[in-house]
């Protein structure tokens, strides 16, 4: 039902196998994109991404390693002809942001729409709430859920004399003819829910959000805990942080990403992330999972 993909897994420097931050949430064939890094381009097309059907770009920040893929991919996104708006979120400051890459990109045939994410707004079927992240500049994280709409009672919409024809339209959680959802269908369900949260500390925002998740996609900077001073300093998390946070918000699956450069191998960072969360995944450039709603009796 929902599919996550990870493009770009390193921090501050690409190396030969480890794109600059960047992942793909996909619904219905459709793709939202977070951070855009050296290499996305690349990433979106080896790892079966469309690039064309990209709905909105959404940024945690603007340092380089997440941005510099901007510029590309709108220019590529021209040369394929796309002629609807493209949206890009990001934290305040987005606006010399926006010029610069205007700048670089040149002017493009379909609208680019830049807007700071401050409230919760929808993208297609995903619900996407920003919050705050503990970075050294300003910084947020976002949750993207998928919402389920609660049983489809048919018992129901025979009493209500609502025509069989409606009855798709009614589960899908969309009014028709005059019919409402509610009429016909039960409370709404558990539906799913990923975490993107890259370049920040462990904070009491970003353990509320990701409070019971599907999956946590988190800032895994440094695998060493003797790192940790460094990490204090510069705004990011330890592995084994990164694995306690997960632990604390009782996540159902939790990736690293955004390793150091320094980072060749991520087998003790990951040994370090699953004394707290045994379950841990080393993230990598091209790691694909599909997430489905649970199943019901």
């Amino acid at each position: 039902m929902l599919k996550v993909t990870l493009l770009g897994t390193g921090g501050t420097q690409p190396l030969p196998d480890r794109a600059l931050a960047a992942a793909a949430v996909t619904v219905g064939g459709r793709s939202v994109l977070l951070d855009c890094g050296e290499g996305t381009q690349v990433g979106l097309r080896r790892y079966g991404v469309s690039a064309y059907r990209l709905s909105a770009v959404l940024l945690t920040h603007y340092h380089g390693d997440h941005i510099l893929g901007l510029p590309g991919l709108l220019q590529t996104l021209g040369s394929l002809n796309r002629t609807e708006p493209l949206m890009i979120y990001g934290p305040k400051g987005i606006e010399p942001v926006a010029q610069a890459v205007t700048a670089l990109a040149g002017p493009q045939a379909y609208p680019v729409r830049w807007q700071v994410a401050d409230g919760q707004f929808h993208i297609d079927t995903l619900k996407i709430t920003p919050f705050p992240l503990t970075h050294r500049v300003p910084c947020c994280g976002y949750v993207l859920a998928l919402p389920r709409a609660g049983r489809f009672d048919p018992a129901r919409a025979r009493a209500a004399g609502i025509p069989m024809p409606y009855w798709k339209t009614l589960q899908r959680g969309e009014p028709v003819g005059g019919c409402t959802p509610e009429q016909v269908l039960g409370a709404p369900r558990r539906g799913l829910k990923v975490v993107y949260a890259t370049d920040t500390r462990p904070c009491a925002a970003l353990e509320a959000a990701a409070r019971d998740a599907d999956l946590l996609c988190m800032d895994a900077t440094y695998a060493d805990d003797a790192d940790l001073p460094k990490a204090e300093l510069y705004g990011h998390a330890t592995c084994r942080e990164t694995g306690a946070l997960a632990a604390a918000a009782n996540v159902r699956r939790l990736w690293l990403t955004h390793y150091s450069a320094a980072v060749t191998d991520p087998a003790p960072g990951l040994a370090a992330a699953r004394t707290a969360y045994p379950a841990a995944v080393a993230g990598y450039d091209g790691l694909t999972e599909e997430l489905e709603f649970d199943r019901e009796p």
